[in-house]
C-alpha cells in the first residue's frame, strides 16, 4: 500500500507543477493530512481515502474550460498504472467525480464514508485562514474585485451559473464558504469547520470595519 501512496504523491506533485497556489501540490497535501486524521475516527477503507484525497484535484474543472470529466479521467488514468484492485480504481474515480461543491444545490448522485471523508477534508481546507488566503489568491489568479457593494451574492445559483460567476471575492464567502459548516459529513469534520467558520465571520467583520473607514 505504501509504494502505491508515494507513486500517487509524486505522480499528483509532478502533474501539479505550476499550479495556481489555492489549488497546487500543498492543497493537496493538506487535504491529504486532513482527510487521514479525520479517518482514523471513522470506519473507512485507508487507501480509497488516501489515493481520493491525493487525487482529488489532479485536474480541477475550473482550469480545464469546465470539463469535469478530465479530473476522473486523469486518476483512473494512472490508477490503471498501478497494483491497485479495480474496485478500488472505481471508488477513487467516483469520489474524485463526485467531490465538488458545485452551487450546493444538487442531489448527490454518489456517497460512501470515504467520500464523506475525503469531501470534509477539501471543504475544512476553504475556511478558516487558509481558506480565506486561497479564495483571495484565486480572486487575484481571476483578476476579480476584492469586493463590490453593489454586487450583491447570489445564493441559489445553477450549477452552471456557479461555475461561470466572476463576482467580487467576498461574494464567495457567502455563495460557498459560509454554507459548508452545515453541509460536513463527519463528526469530526463539523467539530473543526465551526471553529474555522467561526474565524472566517470574525474575518468578515474587520473587512467591513476597513472597508468603510471606521475604527
Amino acid at each position: 500500500m505504501q509504494a502505491i501512496i508515494d507513486a500517487t504523491e509524486s505522480f499528483v506533485k509532478q502533474a501539479l507543477t505550476g499550479a495556481e497556489g489555492g489549488h497546487d501540490w500543498w492543497h493537496i497535501y493538506r487535504v491529504w493530512q486532513q482527510a487521514r486524521h479525520i479517518a482514523a475516527k471513522e470506519q473507512v477503507d485507508m487507501l480509497v481515502v488516501e489515493l481520493a484525497a491525493l487525487l482529488h484535484d489532479i485536474a480541477d474543472s475550473k482550469f480545464h474550460n469546465g470539463d469535469e470529466l478530465v479530473g476522473p479521467a486523469k486518476a483512473a488514468a494512472f490508477l490503471q498504472t498501478q497494483p491497485v484492485p479495480q474496485h478500488v480504481t472505481d471508488h477513487v474515480v467516483n469520489i474524485v467525480k463526485h467531490i465538488s461543491f458545485k452551487g450546493g444545490n444538487n442531489a448527490r448522485e454518489f456517497y460512501s464514508p470515504e467520500l464523506g471523508v475525503v469531501q470534509d477534508a477539501d471543504r475544512l481546507d476553504a475556511l478558516g485562514a487558509v481558506g480565506i488566503a486561497r479564495a483571495f489568491n484565486y480572486g487575484g489568479f481571476k483578476n476579480r474585485a476584492l469586493y463590490d457593494p453593489a454586487i450583491a451574492p447570489q445564493l441559489n445559483m445553477t450549477k452552471e451559473e456557479y461555475k461561470h460567476s466572476a463576482a467580487p471575492t467576498i461574494n464567495h464567502f457567502y455563495e460557498k464558504l459560509l454554507l459548508l459548516k452545515d453541509r460536513m459529513n463527519t463528526a469530526t469534520g463539523k467539530a473543526l469547520a465551526e471553529e474555522r467558520h467561526a474565524f472566517m465571520e470574525a474575518y468578515l467583520q474587520q473587512f467591513y470595519r476597513e472597508w468603510n473607514g471606521e475604527s
